[in-house]
């Protein structure tokens, strides 16, 4: 890949952020998704837990919003392809010189970096209802362990938009798959809590580490080498995440290019 290529491609995923961007502020769901309900959800779980003190405060700030990057990622991401599809674009889109994973990445930083309002949302939220002084314990790691969450994430977002599209009848899980990830992953509660036999299907979700690495880091109750370790997990699923999607971008080009079918609902 030369330079030029790159350069073509890096302004590819500029355009698409921002064209991206547009349209979510003006989408009525999307900020409910991302903003509106991780607001509500930590609003309530401050308001049954407000007897508890210590570092609840943050923990629910950080909790509610990681559900709202998860379901950004489940809803816009997830339909990030879908929804050129049903405009009529889906074709031209793969018959464009850049890369479709290019475009669904652009798709995928826009609607995660979104989804980032909803911290800053929860945190307003809390502290002006429950006057309440939140500080993160170790902020660099808490910004780092940011960094490598929105990687994580996007490369997801990556596998999603592509078998949403291979396979339409995906989007009918979508809101079964909601809740259970913002359960498994810890986002609101250590999954101490659960039964013992979910324990290993926490660990090989990357949402999970990404729970471990910003609740540890913003409460300081983890250490730095646990953190670390959360953090070359994630990496490790985005590789995963990363190889897999060529897969199945691959398959969506065959669906276009050979058996014509890429538009059939």
């Amino acid at each position: 890949m030369t330079l030029k290529t790159i350069k073509a491609y890096a302004r590819a995923v500029a355009i698409t952020f921002e064209i991206t961007l547009r349209q979510n502020f003006s989408d009525a769901f999307i900020i409910f998704a991302v903003i509106v309900q991780p607001m509500i959800i930590a609003i309530l779980a401050l308001w049954m837990l407000r007897d508890i003190g210590g570092d609840i405060g943050i923990f629910v700030i950080v909790g509610s919003g990681l559900t709202g990057l998860w379901s950004g990622l489940l809803f816009i991401s997830g339909n990030s392809i879908t929804g050129e599809r049903w405009v009529g674009t889906l074709e031209g889109l793969v018959a464009s010189p850049t890369p479709m994973a290019v475009i669904v990445f652009g798709k995928n930083l826009a609607n995660v970096f979104q989804s980032l309002a909803s911290m800053i949302a929860s945190y307003i939220a809390v502290a002006l209802l429950f006057d309440l002084r939140i500080t993160i314990e170790q902020p660099w790691l808490f910004a780092a362990s940011l960094l490598v969450t929105v990687v994580a994430f996007i490369c997801f977002g990556l596998i999603m938009a592509g078998l949403f599209v291979i396979n339409p009848a995906f989007a009918q899980f979508q809101n079964g798959l909601e809740f259970p990830i913002y359960i498994l992953a810890g986002f609101l509660f250590p999954i101490a809590m659960l039964p013992g036999w979910t324990t290993p299907i926490s660990y090989v979700l990357a949402p999970y580490w990404a729970a471990v690495a910003l609740h540890g880091s913003a409460t300081g109750s983890v250490p730095p080498a646990e953190i670390g370790f959360a953090w070359l997990m994630m990496l490790v699923f985005s590789l995963v995440y990363v190889l897999a999607s060529g897969r199945i971008f691959r398959i969506v080009l065959r669906k276009a290019r050979v058996d014509a079918t890429l538009s059939m609902q």
